[in-house]
Parts: structure tokens; sequence; C-alpha cells
């Protein structure tokens, strides 16, 4: 019995558990009464919706579910950003699915509702997905509009997306299911086509107070934009469905009649599960996030049959770089390997650390994978760059910018999992969220940051200290103490991957088990999309 690997499985497999309690409260919404009572008035709620909509016993993934998590506290929180959104299949046919969850707010928009938003159009843009929206939202949230309505990246770019989308042939289907008001009216009808539900379901520019006090008209909402005024009056919707079954029924049957897409064409073989134990995962990732651990026992617990076939093995091992498949897709993987390692020189290097060897093998491997058209795949544990005289004198800056151009230009789709730390600039060369990864998760051991939260604290309590002592402060080792503690603790919350996960930096926090299948739909998804660009690195630092 390893009693280090009990300890470590004990931890991680809580953090888990911990995850699974998270959603299950995420997936209340608004809570339990919100929820009696938008099915009082005969409507499914927003994962309801969904789960009728995709096809049954298949697989789905949901972004970033706990978006907004403990975020406007003051207003009464929105959990999920008051949104839902899936990757999954509707009559076969691999879609994203965008619901908005009355039961927060009369699904109102707040600022991460906006950004989220805009993150599934981005999947679906860069994806060439369908996207399905399904409407009922009261519009802007009122109390912030200034932070949702007037800038480049608030609400209105959604509906120039819905515009630029549809140039781009990318198949865009709304159902109106509830309230669809004000700007918001546009997006449904810059769609392709647009359902609306008879009778629960209304859409209009400014409603019937609005328009009595703006014109002096007294009419109901029902005859000013309901089912039939839009179906059979003015011509915006394209179908009248009766209730919302009949309205997701429509959409399925909508979807099973689209062609074949374009497909990038990566590799795809028979898939195979791992060889080696997967759950074995929760006992070789350590507890504390500075313990050394060999990441290649965790790639074999990923991989189709546990094969990995290193790229210069031999060589800048902070780094393992090599080839593999992942539910039957091709791959290349860049992991940052976590146990202290010696050079064939007798040199020892620190693990996680991305050491000059290490960038540049990096560089080159990921080169050769936009060479042969083979997926990106990113294990992050990275601490950053090495520092110090031998590494600044050996040009480590230099080197490391090479990594940074090559994850930069790629033009093959990536994938990113943060497993252990993502500090610094080892999150940007390990391609961070800036670096435009296809799907970017993190595990519930993850910590993201600009340095550790030890670390980090050090550096403030500095700063703390001396300001203080400027102001004739005594400082006391316990006053001292009591000052690290605190620091510490507030950094540490914004480290958490959940705090990452509210604001959207990651598409989600996942079980460790669920990675393959993350990895495989979000090929898949990739797969839609034909490389256009070349890829070139410009002018490089040698």
């Amino acid at each position: 019995m390893d009693i280090n690997f009990n300890k470590n499985e004990d931890y991680n497999k809580l953090l888990v558990s911990d995850l699974r309690k998270r959603f299950v409260k995420v997936k209340l919404g608004g809570g339990q009464k919100r929820i009696d009572k938008h099915h009082a008035n005969g409507k499914m709620t927003a994962r309801e919706r969904i789960d009728y909509l995709l096809d049954n016993n298949s697989k789905s993934i949901e972004i970033g579910a706990f978006a907004g998590e403990e975020m406007y506290a003051e207003h009464g929180g929105c959990p999920s950003g008051g949104v839902v959104v899936k990757i999954g299949y509707i009559s076969e046919k691999q879609c994203i699915v965008v619901a908005n969850d009355a039961t927060v707010k009369a699904g109102a928009w707040f600022p991460i509702t906006g950004k989220k938003n805009l993150r599934a159009q981005e999947i679906s843009i860069e994806n060439n997905l369908p996207i399905i929206y399904l409407v009922d939202s009261a519009g802007v949230y009122l109390p912030m509009q200034d932070e949702i309505f007037p800038d480049k990246e608030h609400f209105g770019r959604i509906f120039r997306n819905n515009a630029v989308m549809s140039s781009m042939g990318i198949t865009q289907i709304s159902a109106v299911m509830g309230s669809c008001v004000a700007g918001g009216a546009y997006l449904p009808i810059m769609s392709d086509e647009a359902l609306i539900v008879d009778k629960t379901a209304s859409i209009f520019l400014a409603g019937s107070y609005l328009v009595k006090a703006a014109i002096g008209e007294s009419i109901d909402n029902e005859t000013l934009g309901g089912a039939t005024t839009h179906c059979e009056i003015s011509g915006v919707t394209d179908y009248k469905a009766k209730d919302d079954k009949d309205a997701l029924n429509k959409i399925r049957f909508i979807i099973d009649k689209i062609g074949d897409y374009d497909k990038a064409g990566f590799s795809k073989k028979e898939a195979f599960p791992p060889k080696e134990k997967e759950d074995d995962i929760f006992g070789i990732l350590p507890k504390e996030r500075n313990a050394q651990y060999d990441m290649l026992e965790i790639i074999k617990r990923l991989v189709d049959n546990s094969e990995f076939e290193q790229y210069k093995e031999g060589y800048g091992k902070t780094i393992l770089t090599g080839y593999a498949r992942i539910d039957g897709w091709s791959v290349g993987i860049v992991a940052n390997q976590r146990k202290l390692v010696k050079t064939k020189k007798g040199e020892m290097q620190f693990g996680g650390v991305i050491y000059n060897d290490s960038a540049d093998k990096s560089t080159r491997f990921i080169a050769n994978c936009n060479q042969k058209k083979i997926p990106l795949v990113f294990l992050q544990d990275v601490t950053g760059f090495m520092v110090g005289s031998k590494s600044e004198h050996g040009g480590i800056i230099k080197d490391g910018a090479k990594m940074v151009n090559a994850v930069s230009n790629s033009v093959v789709p990536k994938f990113t999992i943060i497993i252990g730390n993502s500090y610094g600039a080892g999150n940007y060369a390990m391609c961070g969220k800036a670096y435009d990864p296809r799907l970017i998760v993190a595990w519930p051991s993850a910590e993201l940051a600009v340095m550790s939260g030890n670390s980090a604290a050090k550096v403030l309590l500095q700063i703390e200290t001396a300001s203080l002592k400027k102001r004739g402060e005594k400082i006391t080792p316990e006053k001292e103490a009591e000052l690290f503690d605190k620091i510490k603790s507030r950094y540490d919350k914004q480290i958490s991957p959940y705090y990452a996960a509210a604001r959207i930096w990651t598409d989600a926090v996942i079980n460790p088990l669920d990675t393959r299948t993350w990895i495989s739909m979000g090929i898949e998804a990739a797969n839609h999309a034909p490389i256009k660009k070349q890829f070139n690195m410009g002018v490089l630092q040698v």
C-alpha cells in the first residue's frame, strides 16, 4: 500500500465531490420556487429545454456552468450567468445551444451574461458549428446597463456576430420561448429561422407600458407582439409552436435536414480506452501544488491504449512533447513535466519550469504539428520560465518568445487543460486563454495567477509593511504573521479554479475523468472548420 498515493487520492476525490455539489447548486438557477413558478406558467426551464432538444443518451459538455459564481451579490447573484450553454448533438449533428435562464432575474443580461453569450458565439464561429438560441429574456439588467450596453464587447456585439455568422454560412436557429424585448428582439430575427411559442412568448421593441407612455396607444402585449401577430401579420417569425416541446421538436426537424459540412480532415481511427487505470489520476496528482510527480503517468491515463510516442525524449525534459490519440483523434501533446530531471550533462532542472532547451523543443514540436495538421493539447502545470544569470545569459527571453510565437501563430486547433499550476508567463507559453485555445478547462486542483499564493503574499507583505512603517506603525512578528495570513487568504481565493471559471477565463471546471470527452468533442467540433490560414511564425529571435 502506498500511503502517499492514498492521501492524494482522498484529497483529489474530495475536490471532485465539491465540484459535484457546486454543480448541483448551480443547476437550480434562480431557485426551486422560481422553477415551480416557471412550470406553473406552462414553460420548461432552460436546462429542461436543452436536455429535451439534445439526442437521448448522447454526450454533451457545458460551457461556463460556473459563470458569475459569487459575483453580483448585492444584486442577488447570477447563477451560470443567467444562461445555459451546451455543446451536444441534435439529430446526430453536433451543435451549440444557448438558452436564457428566466429563473434568474427573468433572464436579464448581466455583464457576465454578455461575456458568456459572446464566448458561445466565438466557439460557433471558430468551429463552424450550428448554433441554436432558446430566447427567454427581459433584456439588459438596467441597474448595470453601463457595464453591458455600450462597449465593443457588450450586448450589441451579439447582433453584430449574428450578421457576421450569417455571412459565413453558419446555421443559426432561434426559438422565442418567453420574453424577447427591445434590442434583444434582433437576436432571433437575425437568425436564419425563428420560431415563437403561442401565448407564452412575445417579441417587441417596446412593451405595452412603454408604448402607452411613449405614444399614448393602449394595447396588450399579446396583440402587440405575440405569436399570431408575428406569424400572421408582421411576418417577423417563421414558425408558430403550440408549446415548448413543439418548438423544440420543430428545431430537431429543421436540424435534421441540414447537409453535411466541409471537414478539416484531422486524423481519426477506432477509439480505445487507456490501458492504465484512469482512476489512478487521483492518487498520482499530489495534494500540494509544489510537490513532484511524473506527468507521463497522467498522460498514460488520458490517451488511447496509454500509448505516447515522445518527441525529443532526452532533450528539454521539463516539457514532454509527443504524439498520441485521444478517443481515436490524433493529437500532439505539450505537457509540463513536474518531477526533477537531469540533463545529459548532469545538470538538475526543476519540474514545472520552462528552460531554454524545453522552450526550443516545444517550439519545434508545435511547428511539426502544424505541418502535419495535428491538433495540439496542452497539459498545464507550470510555475514559469527559469530565472537567474545562467538562463538570462543563455537567452531565456528569446527562447520563451519563440515558444509564445509558435503558440500564437499556430493554425491547428489548440486545447488547454489546467491540471495544477498556471502561473505567470508559463500560462501564456502553455496556451492560456489569451492564446485562443478552442476550449480551455481546469481540473479542481488548478491554480491560475501571476504567481503562487505564498510568493505573492510575501511580495505584497513587504509592500504593506513598508507602507505601515512609513506611517510610523510598529510591526511586531505577530502583526506581520496576521497581515501575511490576511493577504494570502485573499490571494488564494483569486487563484481558485472557480474564481477563474466565474469570469470565463476558463470554459469549465471538470472532473479529470471527463478530460477525454472534452478533448474528443472539441476536436470533432474543430473538424467542422477547414484550416484556411497558412502556418507562419514571422520573425524569430535566433
